[in-house]
């Protein structure tokens, strides 16, 4: 397998800035049941989609955050699917749950707007699986870009599916 090639942090910024925006124009016109609707068995729906979304926002984001606040923080990793079952967003409204999202988003990109090439080179201890590694706030920023990526498609997918059955 090869390895893909590093974001620049401005192709960061810029995916992380697009995905609220996208989400909110896939989504434009439909009813809260049709976002609830899932496109086949085990499949998510975008409301599904969304709550997960906002799970890897509040991990990967929580570890950016630290990142800036602490010098080398000591972080434990949490996957976002564990994560989510402490929350409600898989309860929440599409619609309730967007504006908390575009809301965090807003928040972090305003952080990483701010951002000195050395801060995105600061660094984490995080604890998983028994193992400590070391993350940069890069890598974390880098990798909610990229994984937002094919989310934002299966959200198109869904629509189209839901839209296509009306």
């Amino acid at each position: 397998m090869v390895a893909s090639k590093s974001l620049t942090t401005e192709q960061i910024v810029t995916r992380l800035a697009e995905a609220p925006r996208r989400i909110t124009a896939l989504t434009a016109g439909l009813t809260p049941a049709q976002l609830r609707t899932t496109p086949g068995v085990d499949e998510w729906s975008a409301n599904d989609v969304l709550a997960h979304l906002r799970a890897c926002a509040d991990v990967w984001g929580n570890h950016v955050v630290a990142i800036l606040a602490e010098d080398m923080p000591e972080r434990r990793g949490v996957n976002p699917r564990t994560w989510i079952k402490s929350t409600d967003y898989l309860e929440l409204e599409f619609e309730d749950s967007l504006r908390s999202f575009v809301a965090q988003r807003a928040e972090l990109l305003a952080i990483l707007d701010d951002l000195s090439p050395e801060d995105w080179s600061r660094r984490a201890k995080v604890v998983a699986y028994g193992m400590t590694n070391e993350r940069t706030l890069l890598s974390y920023a880098e990798h909610l870009a990229r994984h937002e990526r094919p989310h934002l498609k299966q959200i198109a997918e869904v629509v189209e599916s839901i839209v296509g059955r009306t």
